[in-house]
């Protein structure tokens, strides 16, 4: 059985303001003096900038000050480029390249500082993610502030570790600065074709860098088998192992029965492709988890699967999970969490909270206490549409949160299809009668179902929701900016 096919179709992007935080917010959290020093802006991924020297009265007066090329460092053009670069001690660190060549800038006037380029030769070639992926990480010893290190990931996963100043390869850390990632994941991995990488920059807290994993994408894989997304942990200072997360957990592990059939053994992805979030008051790090193999048939996978489709805090020292919560048991639906989660101070009913909001292809923000993993609003399991594909079973309920409501458009009826004209309504309803419709959580269908039907039609699809490009929130406010795609696609298995 082929596990899964998809067609595209009604394609239309909308962008929501969403204010759900009750109360102010507290100023732990936002970018300080003009940096960037995280992806996100901060270890808590808000995005969020208190600065007032652009404003809505001269915002038509800004020019272009430079630019600089990125698209030609690598074998050939790059036209992938989603990299934010962060800016630390007044200078700017990226990607480059689908060799993912690494650059240092100054900002105010364009000019290259350095740049660090590799060649990994056929493993890197034969990446998943062959890329410039989304940028790097900073970290700068407490105990001694010269030593500051640049951190990144490579096509073929690598983590090098080079110096800030210099862009050298930092010889005391791994072997001359490099640590293969292959190694170590408590599965054998092919040191050159072996299907995982990283798309997006690793995170450090109290001395560990915590290092993600994404595969190739599960659409139609062409086999059960993958490679497991496991989390692990590395000393800043000399590239050691100090920890792995099995986010697939083995037996005698938390989790491990809810892959039934022993599917653990072989079912990979389950990773974590965006960034990751970090509270260093806390010591924890939250994992952003995507689903396990095949994207829309799990009949090989049978359970919830957990720890996949889930929000996970680990203690960054020592990798021990804190608390989760799976947002989709046993996910169908390539919902994969797709963004980095926001941590925040609020206040919510009079009472302080610390929380962390996790925005989802799904078109619904989670949000949790970030110390228990609390709802802060409850989260109803409610039944959902059961599957009939042989070999499947679904989930027989679904988390639903309460507060805040959908930001886009969940599940698909004839309501919501185009009357511009009769015509086109007509048009659209005998295009759409040959799928199944249905709401949230409607399971992929066989493209040759007895009842004639080829597919369902999936709201939102795989693109969301929001996608990679997360949300922001502005803490003076309360309110999150959600950026969401109306999308749709039909969803079918043959």
């Amino acid at each position: 059985m082929r596990l899964g096919r998809v067609i595209r179709c009604f394609v239309t992007v909308v962008v929501l303001s969403v204010g759900f935080l009750m109360g102010s917010a507290l100023a732990q959290y936002g970018t300080t003096d003009g940096e960037w020093s995280y992806y996100g802006g901060d270890a808590g991924s808000t995005k969020y900038a208190p600065l007032d020297q652009i404003n809505g009265d001269n915002f038509n007066d800004l020019e272009v000050a430079w630019t600089w090329q990125t698209e030609n460092f690598g074998p050939r053009p790059e036209n992938y480029y989603r990299v934010t670069p962060i800016m630390v001690n007044g200078v700017l660190y990226a990607t480059a390249g689908s060799r993912r060549a690494v650059v240092a800038i100054d900002p105010t006037t364009g000019e290259t500082l350095w740049m660090y380029r590799y060649d990994e030769g056929r493993r890197g070639e034969a990446a998943p993610r062959l890329n410039s992926g989304r940028g790097v990480a900073y970290w700068e010893d407490p105990d001694n502030p010269a030593d500051r290190r640049i951190l990144l990931i490579t096509p073929g996963y690598q983590l090098v570790a080079l110096d800030a100043d210099t862009g050298q390869p930092i010889p005391g850390f791994g072997a001359n600065g490099w640590v293969d990632l292959k190694q170590g994941l408590d599965r054998e991995v092919d040191p050159i074709d072996g299907a995982i990488g990283s798309s997006s920059p690793p995170i450090v807290s109290r001395g560990v860098i915590v290092v993600g994993a994404a595969l190739i994408p599960g659409t139609a894989p062409e086999s059960r088998d993958n490679v497991p997304g496991h989390i692990r942990g590395y000393d800043v200072r000399t590239g050691e192992r100090k920890w792995i997360f099995h986010t697939i957990p083995h037996p005698g592990e938390f989790g491990n029965d809810t892959w039934e059939d022993g599917s653990w053994e072989y079912t990979g992805n389950a990773g974590v492709w965006p960034p990751f979030s970090v509270d260093h008051d806390l010591g924890y790090v939250y994992l952003p988890t995507e689903l396990g193999t095949g994207d829309y048939y799990g009949g090989h996978r049978l359970g919830d699967n957990l720890f996949s489709n889930s929000l996970v805090c680990l203690d960054v020292e020592t990798g021990e999970r804190v608390w989760h919560f799976q947002m989709i048991h046993h996910g169908i639906w390539d919902w994969d969490n797709p963004a980095p989660p926001i941590l925040l101070d609020v206040t919510v009913d009079g009472r302080p909270r610390k929380i962390v909001v996790q925005v989802t292809k799904q078109a619904w923000a989670y949000v949790f206490d970030r110390e228990t993993g609390e709802p802060i609003w409850p989260i109803e399991e409610r039944p959902v549409a059961q599957t009939d594909v042989p070999g499947e079973r679904t989930s027989p309920t679904q988390p639903f949160p309460t507060k805040p409501l959908a930001y886009d458009l969940q599940g698909f009826t004839l309501d919501d299809l185009i009357d511009f004209t009769p015509e086109l309504r007509q048009e659209a309803f005998e295009i759409v009668s040959q799928y199944r419709l249905g709401p949230i959580f409607t399971p992929p269908s066989l493209i040759d179902a007895e009842d004639g039907t080829k597919g369902t039609i999936q709201v939102p699809n795989q693109t969301g929701g929001t996608n990679w490009t997360g949300a922001t929130v502005d803490p003076e406010t309360g309110v999150l900016f959600v950026p969401s795609y109306n999308l749709s696609k039909s969803a079918g298995v043959d």
